[in-house]
């Protein structure tokens, strides 16, 4: 067989040289030690955790290498594309804090090493196709689709491994001439690796899973499919290498084609990326764990965490908890630092499966935002409502002072409250300082009848003074719960509930929810000055 007429058969308008094309993308000039890494989502329109905790990864390694984190377009399978998928992946990176050095833009590329969708890449991977068929490790196979499903069932029925292979790979040996003969009658071909039959097996090492003993690739996989667009197989190879990737981080559902890009690395030549093959993201059921699924979990969906209003922040903390065993520990010993100092590993991280606990992210969500500057929580939760809760944007953007001073009511205090957990929760705990949204949800102390409710307000309001401190102001609470039969003490309640109505619970239990709605509630002294003294009366008015 003459490789190189075959070649020009094939390729007849690939003219450029492997060479040609490296000369097109040098080596980068960075610092040694710099990470080059990518993630490579396809264009479905679906943006999952997964995507997010790969990113997370990626960005993690290279930037603190000093190195380069891309986005590279892996949409070689254009009957899953949805219009518009591109920028639906990178506003989602975007809002979750997760920022490329270069790669695929909304409007084209931004760098140096693209283009970064796979489908404009098609005559780079042409080169290499042609290279291959040169040096005899490729070839066209006219096989169809049934002819394939046909093989498949008789190795199944043979209990053999599935796949075009050896005796099995039918269009290995054909001449020339019979290839132009079905090309000239207009037969599609895909291009084939020719595989090697063998047992040996090889060893790599996974940045994550450590050392790997694999058996080699015997199989002939496609390279390049009927319309002239590579298999993921080709095309992550090609570019990995022409981008100049140093790691490839992905899930570990791709272990088993690994020893296929190996093979092709070895092929052609090329310093092999280190790869990173990470964990799948699981969740309990029952008194096990499954798998993600996109149709039975909407947590899987990045735009669920968006629409619930989760921080990125919190969702930034809560997957480095996921991604590293350390972070936890590393987060209590510096309360305060910014989470981007955190000294991620790729050692650090488990190869079983990655938890995905809802519960265990709103309570780290309550702790991140426990953390931040009431400025930055207002700014967090007004950008969220601008998009999913107009009411509410109104309102902070109608009060803001109010607002200020409401998200800053315990945030100072030597254990700070923890009331906000998401942005759309922050709706219903904030709606008590705003008369626009303010609405009575629990009912007054049983201890409390209505009689008791009428008077007390009556005298409470009779003795108000909204300059009183927090000191003078409790003491009038304490005169009138005494006045009115309650104890002072809690304690003195419990032991001798025959000798009083309640206790000094019941008594501001009142107070919380004529003010605020709801029994549980923040500090009522400095709720009373972040609502003034207009809005306080007009409250407790209607129960005196």
């Amino acid at each position: 067989m003459d490789h190189n007429k075959l070649a020009e058969l094939l390729f007849p308008e690939t003219t450029a040289k492997p060479e040609d094309i490296e000369a097109r993308f040098p080596e980068r000039e960075l610092p040694e030690g710099a990470n080059v890494t990518r993630i490579g989502p396809s264009p479905t329109g679906f943006v999952h955790l997964g995507n997010l905790y790969n990113a997370i990864i990626g960005e993690r390694i290279a930037h603190q290498s000093g190195g380069v984190f891309y986005l590279r377009i892996e949409d070689t399978d254009n009957k899953r594309e949805v219009e518009g998928a591109v920028e639906t992946v990178i506003n989602a990176m975007n809002y979750f804090g997760v920022h490329f050095d270069e790669g695929a833009v909304a409007d084209g590329d931004n760098g140096s090493y693209g283009p970064y969708r796979q489908r404009q890449r098609k005559d780079i991977y042409h080169v290499f196709a042609k290279h291959l068929v040169q040096m005899g490790l490729a070839y066209p196979c006219f096989m169809t689709a049934e002819e394939i499903d046909a093989l498949r069932e008789h190795q199944t029925e043979n209990k053999e491994n599935p796949g075009i292979y050896g005796k099995y790979a039918k269009c290995r040996d054909l001449t020339i001439e019979q290839i132009k003969e079905k090309m000239d009658a207009g037969k599609e071909w895909v291009l084939r690796y020719r595989g090697t039959e063998t047992d040996e097996y090889f060893s790599i090492v996974d940045a994550i899973r450590g050392k790997l003993e694999m058996p080699r690739n015997n199989m002939d996989f496609v390279l390049l499919k009927s319309d002239g667009i590579p298999t993921y197989h080709f095309a992550h190879v090609v570019d990995d290498h022409l981008m100049r990737s140093t790691h490839v981080i992905r899930g570990e559902e791709w272990l088993s084609s690994l020893p296929m890009h190996v093979e092709l690395f070895n092929a052609l030549g090329w310093k092999q990326p280190i790869y990173c093959h990470t964990a799948t993201l699981m969740k309990l059921e029952g008194t096990g764990k499954r798998k993600l699924s996109k149709r039975k979990d909407p947590e899987l969906a990045l735009s669920y965490y968006q629409k619930e209003g989760i921080s990125p922040d919190a969702i930034w903390e809560f997957l480095l908890t996921v991604l590293n065993s350390n972070f936890e520990e590393w987060r209590i010993a510096n309360p305060d630092a910014d989470y981007r100092d955190f000294p991620y590993s790729l050692s650090k991280m488990s190869i079983s499966g990655a938890l995905v606990d809802l519960d265990k992210l709103r309570n780290i969500s309550k702790d991140v935002i426990g953390r931040m500057k009431a400025e930055d929580v207002r700014d967090g939760w007004l950008k969220w409502c601008e998009e999913y809760n107009d009411e509410y944007a109104q309102l902070i953007k109608k009060y803001p002072e109010r607002t200020l001073a409401a998200l800053n009511v315990g945030r100072m205090a030597a254990k700070p409250r923890k009331d906000i957990e998401t942005w759309k929760q922050a709706c219903d705990f904030m709606s008590f300082y705003y008369d626009e949204t303010f609405h009575i949800t629990d009912e007054m102390p049983e201890e409390c009848d209505e009689a008791t409710v009428k008077e007390f307000f009556a005298k409470y309001l009779a003795s108000y003074d909204h300059s009183d401190d927090s000191s003078a102001w409790f003491a009038k609470v304490k005169e009138l719960t005494e006045e009115l039969g309650f104890a002072v003490k809690p304690k003195d309640y419990k032991k001798n509930p025959d000798q009083f109505k309640g206790s000094i619970v019941h008594i501001t239990n009142m107070l919380r929810i004529a003010l605020t709605g709801h029994a549980n509630a923040p500090d009522i002294h400095e709720v009373s000055h972040v609502l003034g003294e207009d809005i306080v009366r007009k409250r407790l008015e209607k129960w005196a």
